[in-house]
This record gives C-alpha cells, structure tokens and sequence, in this order.
C-alpha cells in the first residue's frame, strides 16, 4: 500500500516545517504498518493556480497528480494561519478539483477507494476549523474519510510558541496521529478487499 503526504506549508526547503515534524508521527505509524509513505512539500515545486490536471508550461502539478494517482492514502498536512487552511492547501484542493471529472476504467471518479485524513499545526486554535474545510474538500472530490483520519497541534487562544518550540500538547497529538493512520489504513484495506462499485 502506498501513501502521499502532502505538506501545505508555506516555507520553503530546508526550513524547518513544525507541519511537516508533527506530519512525520503519521508518517512512522503508516510506515510501521507496511505502507510505503512519499512526502512532498509543495512550496517547493511550481504549481499554478488552475482548475486542470495540467496548467501548461512551467506547471509541475502533473507529476504530483501522478504521485496522487499512485497512492491509495492521502495527508493533507497544513498550518493554520488567519484561522484558516494555508493558501498552498488552498491551491492543492483547487488542483484536485479536476479529479472529480477524471475516470478509471470501469468509469469511476479516481479519487473513488482511496482514504484521506488532514494534520494540522498553529500557534493559535482553529485547528477543527481547518480539519473541517479539508476534509469537505477532500470528500467532495471522492476520497473516503474515515473516522479520525486527523490529528491537530495548537497552541491554544492568543498567540505562543510554534510546534518545534515546546513539548506542550504532543503527547495527545502524537497519539492521535498513531490512530490516525490505524484508522487510514484499516478503511483503506476495507476498500481494497471491497471496493466501492462503479455508478449506475
């Protein structure tokens, strides 16, 4: 079984991600249940604003729409800012709007028996917020979300230390995550053995 992780933070490579660090606990829980995990950082590539799989020129979002393609688990992590998903997680599910119209061979949505869940970090809450705009989207365009495919790090009201500052809440949202890819990968398995039927 194969996993993409998306990681929707705003800061470039090498940077230090706190999404991408709380993102790596999802990461080694799936790994230690045999799924092959990719990461990609999306700040890092050129994808265009656009509806399509396929923006034209300069447009890198096609080899990342490969990589969607090839996994039947997907993350979605992303930091909050202004109370909201960041504007790379923006982009992404605006890009993968064009899967809603993309078919496989038996004419069903692509996105159809594939699972996804979303991790989110802030130094301020908002977290189920996030969760929420996600996870609609994700559903929207075919994916099966299970029950808590998420896991979330905030740092409460008012503003305070980011992820990689303090070890305030980890625990909780380390073991979140652990369940979050049991749950992932248990529905994902479910849709393997039982995949959802191509439409009348």
């Amino acid at each position: 079984m194969r996993a993409l992780v998306l990681n929707c933070t705003l800061k470039k490579s090498p940077a230090v991600s706190n999404t991408e660090l709380l993102a790596n606990v999802v990461v080694s829980a799936l790994t230690e249940r045999s799924v092959e995990v990719d990461v990609v950082r999306v700040v890092d590539h050129q994808v265009l604003p656009g509806v399509s799989t396929d923006e034209g020129a300069g447009d890198e979002w096609p080899a990342i729409h490969q990589k969607l393609l090839a996994a039947e688990i997907l993350v979605i992590a992303t930091p909050t800012w202004v109370g909201r998903p960041s504007s790379i997680a923006q982009r992404v599910l605006e890009r993968m709007d064009a899967m809603i119209s993309e078919t496989d061979a038996v004419e069903r949505p692509v996105a159809y028996n594939r699972v996804a869940g979303v991790v989110v970090t802030g130094n301020e809450d908002g977290a189920h917020h996030v969760i929420s705009e996600v996870s609609g989207g994700l559903a929207d365009i075919g994916y099966t979300i299970p029950g808590q495919a998420w896991t979330y790090w905030n740092r409460g009201p008012g503003p305070g230390p980011s992820y990689s500052d303090t070890e305030e809440g980890h625990k909780w949202s380390h073991r979140t995550a652990r369940t979050m890819a049991a749950n992932l990968c248990a529905v994902a398995e479910a849709l393997r053995a039982k995949p959802i039927p191509p439409g009348a």
